[in-house]
């Protein structure tokens, strides 16, 4: 099912303070900001019949992006006057990738009102129409305690499962992920805001719908197309950012032959819509901080097949393979009958496309919020090697960041 959706306004927030606190588009050109004004949106929820990748091709070339071939470079226009298409901010669910690539979505979503797919058309405004990112300030904001969708025990068994998959031949590598919630009071977007705006957050943004809001401080590249090469950056290995968390990333057999298959996941996947011969690996597990966490991130990039549309990278890429596992497919299999809740807004793709760039950020270091709850999800991948305990305490320390983010500033 989808429908479109014209208001910005949640249903537990007055108008008067949505306007005292508009939101930035996520991923959408500084020099046009505070210029956009929305235009359009569309919003699907997915189903067993709608393909999410073609619904979307088609209602952005409805609005003149050039969506049908991103293999041939487009020039941004050199004018913004008011009226005109600026771009769109995406987002994309890990069950609409799920969906796009003919395999199971996995359990349902604990935060259903947030649509599996999101496309906001901007155009050029008025000055005074646009939008900026919500202002730091009171907000009244308070959460009750987390509650999580499974026990530490209940996770560390859901990683020997998939240990056990993988001494079957199943797989060879999963992610698994774990989710927690908590009521709240008051004001999301500020909070939200504060999200985006962690150290290394390269697709900080907030997301906004009625009933619901998306905050994500992602450091990853899902995907992105500019000049007719399309590079993907996986992020695989964690450690807290000391000097000893480095040198263990650094060392660590295990973190990188997990990293290696998935940079060659990832360079499969880019071949199914490259030039013969193009696909090249332009770095491979270099060390990178994002907030209190050393992570481990590599780019691998190709020039695209003439004729290749928005609806065919998707396809290629979704869900992140940062995210799945290796085979892609099989993975995504283990993945739906181990997760205890849907992944809802995370391990899925947000940001913006315009007529001469697409670039999508992997949704982890992501927030969800419905109308009573906010949620936030977390995990790792997981290999033959993998250390239950260990796994555990990973999937809280990249949670942790995030919490502490919404819970506001120390008091």
């Amino acid at each position: 099912m989808h429908r479109k959706e014209s208001t910005l306004r949640m249903r537990q927030i007055e108008p008067s303070v949505v306007e005292a606190l508009p939101v930035r588009p996520p991923g959408a050109p500084t020099t046009c900001l505070p210029g956009l004004v929305e235009h359009d949106r569309l919003q699907y929820w997915a189903g067993p019949a709608d393909d999410p990748g073609t619904l979307l091709e088609d209602f952005l070339a409805g609005h003149g992006l050039p969506v049908r071939d991103l293999s041939r470079p487009a020039d941004h226009p050199s004018h913004s006057r008011a009226g005109t298409v600026c771009g769109a901010a995406l987002f994309v669910s890990a069950a609409a990738g799920a969906r796009m690539v003919a395999m199971p979505t996995g359990p349902a979503s604990p935060a259903p009102d947030v649509p599996d797919l999101v496309a906001v058309v901007y155009r050029h405004g008025r000055p005074g129409e646009g939008t900026t990112m919500p202002r730091p300030g009171t907000d009244g904001w308070r959460l009750e305690p987390w509650q999580e969708s499974w026990s530490p025990q209940q996770h560390a068994a859901a990683v020997e499962l998939a240990r056990q998959a993988i001494g079957r031949g199943d797989i060879y590598q999963v992610n698994v992920v774990g989710h927690g919630a908590a009521r709240y009071t008051g004001n999301p977007l500020p909070g939200l805001a504060r999200l985006a705006r962690l150290p290394g957050a390269r697709y900080g943004g907030v997301l906004t719908g009625a009933g619901w809001a998306i905050g994500c401080a992602s450091p990853e590249t899902l995907v992105e197309v500019a000049g007719g090469r399309v590079f993907t950056r996986p992020i695989k290995g964690t450690r807290p950012a000391t000097g000893q968390g480095r040198r263990e990333l650094l060392e660590s057999a295990k973190e990188r032959a997990e990293h290696v298959m998935i940079v060659d996941l990832e360079r499969n996947d880019l071949a199914r819509i490259a030039r013969t011969g193009s696909v090249r690996v332009d770095e491979l597990y270099a060390i990178r901080r994002w907030s209190d966490l050393w992570q481990a991130e590599s780019t691998v990039s190709a020039t695209l097949a003439d004729g290749r549309g928005l609806a065919d990278v998707l396809r290629a890429v979704c869900p992140g393979g940062s995210v799945t596992g290796a085979p892609k497919l099989a993975a995504l299999t283990q993945i739906a009958a181990l997760e205890p809740v849907g992944r809802g807004a995370s391990m899925g793709g947000l940001g913006w496309i315009g007529p001469d760039r697409l670039d999508l950020g992997l949704t982890i270091r992501t927030a969800a919020v419905d109308a009573e709850r906010v949620h936030v999800w977390a995990g790792g991948g997981i290999t033959w090697g993998s250390d239950p305990t260990a796994e555990v305490a990973e999937a809280a320390a990249k949670a942790g960041p995030v919490r502490a983010a919404l819970a506001g500033p120390a008091r």
